[in-house]
């Protein structure tokens, strides 16, 4: 222990080491579901928080008989490792090593600093496998979601101002649902039909495998199938040469299949599937404005209820959001929060100026 080190010192290396045992037991929580390389990085990340461990237990002058609890971030993390996929644990900790206090202290090493930086990144990296990895219909979930709850909340709220009775507000927000959710549905059947179609275009076809002998080899034309499908000229030329030679011999079935050009196509999945998971999803977050006067809530205090209802959810949604694009999720959680009670007061206030109030 420094012997100029103050109570304040002490108490501030005490934080850094729980921090760094807790994060340091995330990592090899995570380590332990994982395989490969995946593990070994984990297990290199959990390491070097042992070392910097070690860094504040020398400054301590051993375990102190007490120690602060591990900060809220902390005790985060290490509660969502032990229930939730690592993608949503990865992208918080890329946060946590972000907001890393040692460049800033004089009691850490210029290496301590460096290694927090260099974890942000390597965690980044492992965070960005987990996102591409992640199923479309996860995010069309949560943005499906999303959309039915700002867009049937403000169409309740309007037609709530307008001082209607509770069952025609009710039926609009039903009407809501059903017409938002039928047209994200129909929206995505021609979306994802038309993008299978287009790509079925696309495709080589054996449409002149009958044909191949007949070609004339030294004036080679399949050269410029393979050259249209991204070959250079020679290895196109070098390509056909061999396929006609093939053909002409039968010593082999003609190879005019695909050829690799790039990454390939994206996989697309079912039309009807997707209509039907963006039905599912628009509706689920659209319900959730209605249920006030489902059960039979009315005036102001049903709006008052909606408003909690729709606001804890945008709040989840958004923080969802913000945990798959890196993004601190209390920040996206209190922005989807902001932009949907924006569009929820515009047409109230348009509800306000229309009062249609009916006896």
């Amino acid at each position: 222990m420094s012997p100029q080190s103050t109570a304040r010192d002490r108490r501030r290396w005490a934080r850094y080491l729980v921090d760094e045992r807790a994060e340091a037991r995330v990592y090899r929580e995570l380590a332990q579901r994982r395989d490969g390389e995946e593990r070994e990085i984990l297990t290199a990340l959990a390491d070097a928080e042992g070392r910097h461990e070690a860094h504040w237990l020398e400054l301590l002058g051993g375990e102190p008989a007490r120690l602060p609890a591990p900060s809220f971030s902390s005790r985060m993390l290490g509660w969502m490792a032990r229930r939730f996929g690592s993608i949503f644990v990865l992208a918080l900790a890329q946060n946590v090593e972000g907001r890393s206090p040692y460049a800033d202290d004089p009691d850490a090493t210029a290496r301590m600093a460096a290694d927090e930086r260099v974890h942000r990144e390597v965690v980044r990296g492992l965070a960005a496998r987990g996102r591409r990895q992640l199923s479309g219909t996860f995010r069309a979930a949560v943005f499906g979601a999303n959309d039915g709850l700002v867009s049937n909340l403000a169409l309740v709220m309007g037609i709530g101002a307008t001082g209607v009775a509770s069952q025609f507000v009710l039926f609009s927000g039903i009407a809501g649902l059903l017409a938002g959710a039928l047209s994200m549905g129909a929206g995505e059947f021609v979306s994802v039909r038309s993008q299978r179609e287009m790509l079925d275009a696309t495709e080589p076809s054996d449409y002149a495998d009958a044909v191949l002998p007949d070609l004339d080899l030294d004036a080679n034309e399949l050269a410029l199938v393979y050259r249209t499908r991204g070959m250079p000229e020679a290895e196109a030329e070098a390509r056909a040469r061999r396929v006609l030679e093939a053909a002409r011999s039968a010593e082999a079935a003609p190879a005019t299949g695909p050829v690799a050009v790039g990454a390939g196509h994206e996989v697309v999945g079912s039309a009807l599937g997707a209509a039907g998971s963006s039905f599912l999803f628009f509706a689920s977050g659209a319900i959730i404005p209605v249920l006030p006067w489902i059960f039979g809530l009315s005036g102001l205090v049903a709006v008052v209820v909606a408003l909690v209802l729709v606001g804890a959810a945008l709040l989840a949604t958004g923080a969802m959001v913000g945990l798959l694009s890196g993004a601190p999720p209390l920040r996206r959680g209190l922005r989807q929060l902001a932009i949907g009670f924006g569009a929820a007061a515009v047409t109230y206030l348009l509800g306000l100026l229309f009062d249609v109030s009916v006896g």
